[in-house]
C-alpha cells in the first residue's frame, strides 16, 4: 500500500460513512466492460462538487491491490453484478490528485517532475525487481515493469485540469504537462501497459488546433455525457427519495437546484442537494465552495451578444450556442460560443443537447448572475432593468396602457429589425422584459400545460413573496387582439394550472400588430369560477 500506488481504500470508506450517501457503484459495471479494450481511455470532467473525486476514489477502493473492499462494496449495487468479485481489488492502481501534488511540489514548474519522481520511487518498492535506475519518467518506469513482468497498470488522475485552468497563461508548464500525459496515454506503447485510464476534471481534454490533445480517450462532458449521465451527480429520482428521507419539498428543491440536463436525467449538483437536506435553507450552497470571481471576467468580454445573452438567460430565456470551436482552456477565447461553452463546462450554465442551446439553470445560480452583474455594474443591464422594473410595477397596478407602451419601447430597443416582425421574437422580447421580476418570481414557465391548452408564460412569486406579489398567466397574440387572449384564458381555464396556488392571479393578455407595430394589453384579476374585474384595455 502506497500514498499513489495501491493505495487503500479510507477515502471511499469516508464517503461512504456520510450522512447522505448515494450509491453509484453501478458505474463500475460499465468499467469493468472496458477493460483492457479500445473504450479503456476515459475522460470525464464535470463542474466542481459534482462528484467528480467521489467517484474517482470509488474506482480506486475497488479496483486496488493495496486494499481488500469486499466488506465495505458488499451491500452496493456493483455486489449485485456478476463478475463483482473477478475485478475486486486485482489490479495495480495509480491514484493521484494533480492539484494535491502541484502544492505538494510547491511551484506549477516542479509538478510533473514530482509526480514522476514520487510514482517511480513507489513503483520500485513495488518491483523492486525491476531496474529502474535509468528510467527518468513514471511512464517509462511503468513500460520496464510490463516488459519485464507483464503487470499493467489502471491510472486515476484527479483534477486532471488544474494546470490547463490555473497556469492559463504558462504555456511552457502546460506543454509539459500535456507531453507527459501523451507518453502516459497516447501511442502504441501505453496500450500495452495500461489496463484503464480514468481523467476527471473540470474542462474537457484540452484541443490543439483542431484535435484533442489526447484523441484516444472517450470523453464524457457536460455537453455529451453518455453513459456517465446518471453517475456523476445526483438524478431527479435521488433527490426524490432524499426529499421524502428528510421531508423537504421537492418542488421547491427542483426550483432551486434542478437544471442539468444529461441525456434523458435531470441532474442535481450533489454538494447542493446535500446541503439543502442538512440544513433546509434554500440558498446558493455550491457558489460558496469557489470563488465566483472566476467567471467575472469571462462574462465581461467584449463579445458581440455576450451581455444580451446573459440578460435573456438571467430572465429564464435560452440562447444558441456553438460548442465545436471552444479550446478546452481558460485563454482561448474567440467570440461569445467559447465564452458560454466554458460556462457550461464550469456548471454556471445548463445545455439541451437536442436544440444546441445554453441557459441559466436553476434559482441558485441564477442568483448568483444577477450578483455579478450587478458587481460589475453593466450600463446596459442598470438601464434594461430600470425598464423592466417600470414594466413590472405597471404590471402589478394593472396599468395596461402603460404595460404596452413598455413592452413597445423594448421591443424596439433590444430586438433587432430583421427579427422584429417574427412571431418568436415577442416571446423572447417579453421573457427579457420581466427580467427584474427575477428577484421576486421563479423562472417564468413556458408553455404550462393548463386546463385545454398550454399558457404562454407563468410567473409564480417565491414563497416568501406569495403574501405580496400576485402569480402572473401571460397570454401573448400575433395580430389579433389583447381581448382575444384573455378570452383565450379564460375559455381554456388556464387558471386551472396553479389550483394549488393560494395567493393572487393576474390575468395578463399581450397582442402585438405586425402592420401597425402597435402593442396592446388587457390586464384582469383572477377569482375562483374564473371570473373577473371588468377589464383595463389599451387599444
Amino acid at each position: 500500500m502506497g500514498r499513489f500506488v495501491n493505495p487503500d481504500n479510507s477515502a471511499f470508506q469516508n464517503v461512504i460513512n456520510s450522512e447522505i450517501y448515494v450509491d453509484k457503484t453501478g458505474l463500475l459495471a460499465y468499467i469493468n466492460k472496458v477493460l483492457d479494450t479500445t473504450e479503456k481511455f476515459i475522460c470525464n470532467s464535470r463542474p466542481r462538487r459534482f462528484g467528480k473525486s467521489i467517484t474517482a476514489e470509488m474506482l480506486t477502493a475497488y479496483y486496488s491491490r493495496g486494499c481488500d473492499s469486499k466488506a465495505l462494496l458488499t451491500s452496493l449495487k456493483i455486489a449485485k453484478a456478476q463478475d463483482f468479485q473477478l475485478h475486486l481489488n486485482k489490479y495495480d492502481v495509480i491514484h493521484f490528485d494533480v492539484q494535491w501534488c502541484m502544492m505538494d511540489a510547491g511551484s506549477p514548474e516542479n509538478t510533473v517532475p514530482y509526480i514522476n519522481k514520487q510514482l517511480i520511487a513507489e513503483l520500485h518498492l513495488c518491483y523492486p525487481e525491476v531496474d529502474l535506475q535509468m528510467v527518468e519518467t513514471a511512464y517509462g518506469a511503468m513500460s520496464c515493469i510490463y516488459a519485464a513482468l507483464g503487470k499493467k497498470f489502471i491510472v486515476i488522475i484527479d483534477e486532471w485540469d488544474v494546470l490547463i485552468r490555473d497556469e492559463a497563461t504558462n504555456q511552457s508548464v502546460q506543454n509539459d504537462y500535456i507531453q507527459f500525459l501523451r507518453g502516459m496515454f497516447k501511442g502504441s506503447e501505453p496500450t500495452k501497459f495500461i489496463r484503464l485510464a480514468y481523467l476527471t476534471g473540470i474542462l474537457p481534454i484540452k484541443k490543439i488546433k483542431t484535435q484533442s490533445a489526447l484523441n484516444n480517450f472517450d470523453e464524457f462532458t457536460m455537453l455529451d455525457a453518455k453513459i456517465f449521465a446518471p453517475y456523476i451527480g445526483f438524478t431527479e429520482t435521488e433527490v426524490r427519495t432524499l426529499c421524502q428521507q428528510y421531508h423537504r419539498d421537492f418542488d421547491e428543491v427542483k426550483r432551486w437546484y434542478d437544471g442539468y440536463l444529461l441525456g434523458e436525467y435531470h441532474v442535481y449538483n450533489p454538494k447542493a442537494v446535500v446541503s439543502i437536506m442538512m440544513w433546509g435553507d434554500f440558498q446558493s450552497y455550491w457558489s460558496n465552495t469557489g470563488t465566483y470571481e472566476a467567471i467575472r471576467p469571462l462574462i465581461n468580454m467584449n463579445f458581440d451578444g455576450l451581455k444580451t445573452d446573459i440578460m435573456a438567460m438571467m430572465a429564464g430565456d435560452k440562447v444558441k450556442v456553438r460548442t465545436k470551436s471552444y479550446q478546452n482552456d481558460m485563454v482561448s477565447f474567440k467570440n461569445k460560443n467559447d465564452i458560454l461553452t466554458v460556462l457550461i463546462h464550469l456548471g454556471y450554465l445548463a445545455y439541451d443537447c437536442k436544440m444546441k442551446m445554453a441557459y441559466i439553470p436553476n434559482e441558485e445560480i441564477r442568483s448568483e448572475f444577477v450578483e455579478a452583474v450587478e458587481e460589475n455594474h453593466w450600463d446596459e443591464f442598470i438601464e434594461f432593468e430600470r425598464k423592466s422594473r417600470d414594466l413590472l410595477n405597471a404590471t402589478l397596478d394593472m396599468d395596461s396602457p402603460a404595460v404596452a407602451e413598455n413592452i413597445e419601447k423594448i421591443h424596439m430597443d433590444y430586438t433587432s429589425m430583421i427579427q422584429y416582425n417574427d412571431d418568436n421574437s415577442l416571446s423572447s422580447v417579453l421573457t427579457i422584459a420581466y427580467l427584474s421580476a427575477m428577484k421576486y418570481y421563479f423562472k417564468p414557465i413556458r408553455e404550462l400545460p393548463t386546463g385545454r391548452g398550454f399558457a404562454d408564460f407563468v410567473f409564480v412569486p417565491k414563497h416568501e413573496y406569495v403574501n405580496i406579489y400576485p402569480a402572473l398567466l401571460v397570454e401573448l397574440k400575433w395580430n389579433q387582439s389583447a381581448e382575444t387572449a384573455i378570452a383565450q384564458i379564460k375559455e381554456r381555464k388556464y387558471p386551472s394550472a396553479l389550483e394549488s396556488y393560494t395567493g393572487k392571479i393576474l390575468l395578463v393578455g399581450i397582442n402585438y400588430d405586425k402592420i401597425t407595430k402597435e402593442h396592446t394589453c388587457v390586464i384582469e384579476k383572477a377569482y375562483k369560477g374564473y371570473c373577473s374585474l371588468p377589464c383595463q384595455s389599451l387599444r
